[in-house]
């Protein structure tokens, strides 16, 4: 039985280790698709870019590139995966999945960030490029495909990268106040409630900066504060908070 078995596996493949592909395309594609399902991504690989090559003038061809770019994404290569898709959009640029390529490869910079595991140091703590990189295409993303079907993800995207982008901000900022240094503690928050308003951390930051004009024994400027707080963020118990403060410095 082991024997037989063994055979029945070699038949499989060619006596290179090629597999033994099919005389259609379709057939091939599906070879491909199990080997992806089975994350045997060499073999996927093979399958696809077997009917890219043999069939460059069928309409086929185009979804092998396309999930040939998948294979890379799924064998977590996100750099190769990037360059796929771009390819892709590029050749393709009228093909009825091309929103999907686009919405993928800003994807792999957004699985390029910095982890968050307990056991590792803080993402807030590293360096914060890919985490840009992710903003900065899935925002493009957005503005080139608004119709897009995959929009709403890549608004959950945007709002989780720009809450990274915030705690970093605010982790700088908490350590400049540290060494007293307000300017460069109002500069790192201003960030947030302007660039990053809206994930949550905008009541913290404006009564942060306020109290640091105040350290700075810039009265007028810490009250500006407050009126923003007032402006921006009305009915609620930051602007309740910011209007107590104002009475009372009035």
């Amino acid at each position: 039985m082991a024997l037989s078995g063994c055979a029945a596996l070699k038949s499989l493949t060619s006596s290179d280790g090629e597999p033994k592909y099919a005389t259609d395309a379709e057939v091939n594609m599906k070879k491909g698709e199990s080997a992806l399902d089975s994350k045997n991504y060499t073999e996927a690989a093979r399958y696809f870019d077997y009917v890219r090559t043999k069939y460059p003038y069928l309409e086929i061809s185009k979804d092998a590139e396309l999930r040939l770019a998948d294979t890379d994404y799924e064998h977590e290569q996100f750099p190769e995966a990037r360059d796929r898709y771009r390819a892709f959009i590029r050749l393709h640029p009228t093909h009825p999945k091309v929103d999907y390529a686009a919405f993928r490869a800003a994807l792999t910079h957004y699985k390029d960030m910095p982890s968050q595991l307990i056991f590792l140091p803080p993402a807030e703590e590293k360096d914060q490029g890919d985490v840009k990189n992710a903003l900065s295409s899935m925002n493009d993303f957005v503005r080139t495909f608004p119709k897009s079907e995959f929009v709403p993800e890549a608004q959950k995207v945007i709002d989780e990268v720009k809450r990274r982008l915030a705690e970093h901000e605010i982790y700088v900022a908490k350590f400049y106040a540290r060494r007293d240094k307000w300017q460069a503690v109002i500069g790192r928050l201003n960030v947030v409630v302007q660039d990053f308003s809206g994930v949550g951390f905008d009541e913290d930051a404006y009564f942060d900066i306020y109290e640091a004009y105040l350290k700075l024994n810039e009265p007028e400027k810490a009250r500006e504060t407050l009126k923003r707080v007032v402006e921006r963020m009305p009915n609620t118990r930051a602007s309740e908070r910011a209007s107590k403060l104002l009475g009372q410095s009035g």
